[in-house]
């Protein structure tokens, strides 16, 4: 496992729980894509460059009083390819806490991400990826 791809993720994801948005994209390409469209929440669709990556973000982030991500298991599944389960943990603006699950699907070259879907579960992202667990 290419522990810099998994440095790259941990890096994005505590500029997330930051809400550090440029910190999140400095390790994104400029074309990269973010696929939500397998999420049960609001604002899914497939988000093009960081002008569009970094708007849902923002809708999402501005949604919420808190978020926060923690990852539970990266692994490499093949040099660039990752699966990264996660727990999100959101408070509304009411005052109630969700915990939602689920595992991304992560490409990496030359140190930028350039493709990060949603995926429910990591047997979904397996899949997706092309392997059996």
């Amino acid at each position: 496992m290419s522990q810099e791809n998994v440095e790259i993720v941990r890096r994005g994801t505590d500029a997330y729980n930051r809400g550090d948005l440029d910190g999140i994209l400095e390790n994104w390409a400029a074309d990269a894509v973010l696929d939500w469209t397998n999420s049960r929440g609001f604002d899914t669709g497939v988000f093009r460059g960081h002008d569009e990556i970094r708007a849902h973000w923002q809708r999402l982030l501005a949604a919420f009083d808190e978020v926060r991500i923690e990852l539970v298991d990266p692994i490499e599944v093949e040099d660039g390819l990752l699966i990264v389960e996660n727990v999100g943990y959101l408070r509304g603006r009411d005052g109630i806490e969700v915990q939602t699950r689920s595992a991304w699907l992560i490409t990496i070259r030359d140190g930028k991400t350039t493709s990060f879907t949603l995926y429910q579960t990591k047997q979904g992202a397996l899949e997706a990826a092309g392997i059996s667990e």
